[in-house]
């Protein structure tokens, strides 16, 4: 077969840089996940091929759970259904013990389908729809009030219902991360949190129960969770002291980071915090707050992105490579930024998933869209693939498979490796009859 005619260029090629270690390890191919090879992943199932690790899930909600109980006697997590709300993800959490944290109507009925009892329930967002409200407050769910039209709204609810609502009230606060995260709940500095804590007291079918904050994503400060524990056990025992009112549960949210490469980030992954570094800080903070052994509120815990982050994978394929005008490398794969949305702000890791020589090139990657804005990675060190070559994404399990668009192409779909390495297909891959089931075409254009 005749070859494709590339012309020459002059480029410095890239061996890897030399560390006390040895060579860099990133460079490795990644041929297997959890004992499945890529390559019978990729026959079986097509490219491109989202794979998800319930070895690692499970390894990372019982490490998470561990550090948190370890240090504090009442401990809850709830499973942040926007991250990844598959359904056999969620289903594994919550055989785990997690509970669910929803933000939507259908979130919430998802989470009732997966067999979550309704007290279990967190209901979060500033768009609850009145009818997920009302099946919410006849489920005991926890609701967590964001402004005060959902208030009043809920009120009303109550009142038609005939039925008390179980209630916290969602503070934001300057913990010393700018900018604050002020557009969800009340403010804790201006008395807003503490005006909406004294209605929800005086509405006869309103009961307060807890108190939530989520101060900001991939947080990497621990002291900002200190001060935002401190401010959240001082209006827990203002309202006990005050209004007579005991909070049942502190919800800290989530925002723990994974760790995935920011764009633009001077510090490497060593120096994110550890879910332990969060624990210490969090659970010390409450210990010595002063509560009453008998009234200590139980903590609840929303992470989502450090719990998944790692579990998930992106494979894929080369389609073709070609020279940039400046001469630089570029390679074109079939998948883009529909499929991974977090390529905005990660520079993910991406593997080889064969053997290949030892030099690299700095490569522009490109998905297949046509689209300008479709780059995978700007600038990346990768050995010379060929057509038909896989790749191998890393750290893609949180929000990828919530965030991703079927534009141009279809979404692919997506495995779950078992812990006894069976791969199991969770969703489909998206077809034209799929597609168009929601449309309707009108009689006159029907010719």
């Amino acid at each position: 077969m005749k070859i494709k005619y590339e012309r020459p260029v002059i480029k410095k090629m890239n061996a890897g840089i030399m560390d006390k270690f040895g060579m860099p390890s990133q460079y490795d191919p990644v041929k297997e996940i959890d004992g499945v090879e890529v390559k019978q992943l990729i026959h079986q199932y097509g490219s491109p091929l989202f794979v998800l690790s319930e070895k690692q899930i499970r390894r990372n909600y019982q490490s998470a759970v561990r550090s948190f109980s370890t240090r504090y006697p009442k401990v809850q997590f709830a499973w942040s259904y926007k991250t990844n709300y598959i359904n056999a993800v969620c289903k594994i959490f919550h055989q785990e013990g997690s509970w669910a944290e929803v933000v939507s109507g259908f979130e919430y009925l998802k989470a009732l389908n997966n067999g979550v009892p309704g007290h279990q329930i967190i209901f979060n967002g500033p768009d609850k729809k009145a009818e997920d409200l009302r099946l919410a407050i006849t489920n005991q769910s926890l609701i967590h009030i964001d402004h005060f039209n959902e208030l009043d709204l809920i009120i009303v609810i109550c009142e038609e219902l005939n039925q008390k609502a179980k209630i916290a009230i969602r503070v934001n606060m300057d913990t010393g991360i700018y900018p604050i995260w002020d557009r969800f709940g009340f403010n804790y500095e201006n008395g807003q949190a503490w005006t909406a804590i004294n209605k929800v007291v005086k509405a006869s079918n309103l009961e307060l129960i807890g108190l939530h904050c989520h101060i900001g994503t991939f947080m990497l400060s621990c002291s900002a969770y200190e001060i935002a524990t401190q401010k959240l056990c001082k209006l827990a025992m203002r309202c006990k002291t005050e209004l007579q009112n005991t909070i049942h549960y502190l919800d800290l949210g989530g925002g723990f980071p994974s760790k995935n490469n920011l764009k633009g980030a001077l510090t490497g992954t060593d120096s994110i915090p550890t879910i332990e570094e969060f624990a210490e800080t969090i659970t010390s903070t409450l210990l010595s707050f002063g509560f009453d052994t008998n009234e200590m509120p139980l903590l609840i815990l929303e992470s989502g992105r450090a719990l998944i982050d790692d579990a998930g994978y992106l494979i894929g394929s080369v389609i073709a490579n070609k020279r940039l005008s400046d001469g630089r490398r570029a390679t074109i794969v079939d998948f883009g930024i529909n499929l991974l949305f977090t390529s905005n702000w990660y520079d993910h890791q991406i593997s080889a998933a064969q053997e290949y020589s030892q030099y690299t090139e700095e490569t522009v990657l490109f998905g297949p869209l046509c689209m300008n804005i479709d780059v995978v990675r700007y600038s990346i060190n990768l050995p010379l693939l060929e057509t038909g070559d896989q790749l191998v994404v890393h750290k893609v399990g949180a929000y990828n498979m919530t965030q991703w668009m079927q534009f141009i192409n279809m979404r692919p779909a997506v495995v779950l490796i078992d812990t006894k390495s069976s791969p199991h297909l969770i969703r489909k891959p998206e077809t034209l009859d799929y597609l168009e089931l929601m449309e309707e075409l009108p009689t006159y254009l029907n010719t």
